[in-house]
C-alpha cells in the first residue's frame, strides 16, 4: 500500500514540459569555519611571550584576560558583567554574592574561581582566598593572574618552595607581569640558593 502511494505521488508530481529547463536548485551555504577559542589562546600566549613593549604587552593581556572571561553562556557572561560593574562601582559585597552565585550555576568555570580569590584576599580571607585560587588554577592552568595571586599569599606564609613554583609557571606564562620577574630570582636565591 505504500508503495503504491509513493509511486502515485511521483506520477502525478508535476514535470516541466519536454523542452524546458530544469529549475535552478539552490547551491548550499559554504560551511563557515568556526573559531577556535583554544586555538585563538594559543596565539594570544605566543604574542604575549614575544611582546616587544609594555603597552603591547598590557593590550595582550587584557585580550588573554577577556577570553578568560567568556564562557559562551549569555547568562554567566551577564552575571559576571554585573559581577565587574560592582567591582567598579566599589560594591564588593555583591560583587561577592555574584561570584558565589556564578560558581554555584557554573562551578568549572576558572574566572569566577579567580575573581573570587582576588577578592577574598583584598577582603582579609586569606584561606579562602588560597582556596578559591587553587581552584581557579586547576580549572585553567594558563590563568597567570591566579597562579601570580597564588604565588604571592603562598610567599606570604612562608611557603617558598610552592610559591617558587606558581611564580615560575606565572612568569612563563606571562614575562611582563610588573615585578616577577625580580621575585622569581629572588624566591630562587632563597629556595635554591646562591649559584657560585
Amino acid at each position: 500500500m505504500r508503495m503504491a502511494v509513493a509511486l502515485l505521488a511521483l506520477v502525478l508530481s508535476p514535470l516541466p514540459a519536454v523542452g524546458q529547463p530544469l529549475p535552478k536548485q539552490i547551491p548550499p551555504k559554504p560551511v563557515q569555519k568556526q573559531p577556535n577559542p583554544q586555538a585563538e589562546l594559543d596565539k594570544l600566549f605566543q604574542q604575549l611571550a614575544k611582546a616587544g613593549t609594555e603597552e603591547e604587552a598590557q593590550a595582550l593581556e587584557a585580550r588573554i584576560q577577556s577570553a578568560f572571561e567568556h564562557t559562551g553562556s549569555p547568562s554567566i557572561d551577564l552575571l559576571m558583567s554585573r559581577s565587574n560593574q560592582a567591582l567598579e562601582a566599589g560594591d564588593s559585597k555583591t560583587a561577592g554574592k555574584l561570584y558565589t552565585a556564578i560558581i554555584g550555576f557554573a562551578p568549572n568555570y576558572a574566572e569566577a574561581w579567580n575573581r573570587r580569590g582576588q577578592l577574598l584576599a583584598a577582603s582579609g580571607d586569606d584561606a579562602n582566598a588560597m582556596i578559591a585560587l587553587q581552584k581557579a588554577v586547576q580549572l585553567n592552568p594558563r590563568n597567570f593572574v591566579a597562579l601570580m595571586a597564588l604565588g604571592n599569599m603562598l610567599d606570604e606564609y612562608g611557603n617558598k618552595p610552592a610559591a617558587l613554583q606558581m611564580l615560575r609557571r606565572a612568569f612563563a606564562l606571562d614575562p611582563h607581569l610588573p615585578g616577577l620577574d625580580r621575585h622569581v630570582r629572588e624566591l630562587s636565591r632563597a629556595v635554591e640558593g646562591q649559584e657560585l
